[in-house]
């Protein structure tokens, strides 16, 4: 009918319950630069900035050659998009607060792998563990096993 008008599109509003939590591994360009008190108060800094971004992060380790985080994802958030924000905030705040001699800079790629509630207890032990972990098997090696488990390929600079 002439005069009717059509009610515009009204979205549903429903309380949403996620738990998505997600193991980062993320490694710096130039490995092996990051010595015991830069690692540390790289852990502490991205503790306090994920906050800033109501991020949950659990735990986190920074090794010298690569990082452990455990995160509850938020919804409005991808993985590539918290990436950038580990990535890009904390490459920024080690440079400007000369926390290496030299520039920091995070390598290219990442890894990130899902974490079922029944397993969170046991990934935070293991990250909690990565120094003594590491005495004994390399991050590459760890790295292509965690790649396997979850069926992906492993891709390294020679099969790109």
């Amino acid at each position: 009918m002439a005069g009717d008008r059509h009610k515009p599109f009204q979205r549903l509003t429903l309380d949403a319950h996620v738990r998505a939590f997600v193991l980062p591994l993320l490694g710096p360009r130039n490995l092996g630069n990051l010595n015991k008190e830069a690692a540390a108060r790289l852990s502490r800094y991205l503790t306090e900035y994920t906050d800033t971004k109501s991020v949950y992060m659990k735990i986190n380790y920074v090794n010298a050659d690569h990082v452990h985080t455990l995160v509850d994802l938020p919804t409005d958030l991808s993985i590539e998009e918290l990436i950038q924000l580990l990535k890009g905030s904390s490459s920024h705040w080690v440079n400007a607060n000369n926390i290496l001699s030299g520039k920091f800079a995070w390598g290219r790629g990442y890894g990130a792998f899902s974490v079922s509630e029944s397993n969170v207890v046991q990934v935070a032990a293991y990250i909690a563990g990565q120094e003594e972990h590491h005495r004994v098997r390399t991050f590459a090696d760890e790295l292509r096993e965690f790649i396997e488990r979850h069926g992906l390929r492993w891709q390294d600079e020679k099969s790109r």
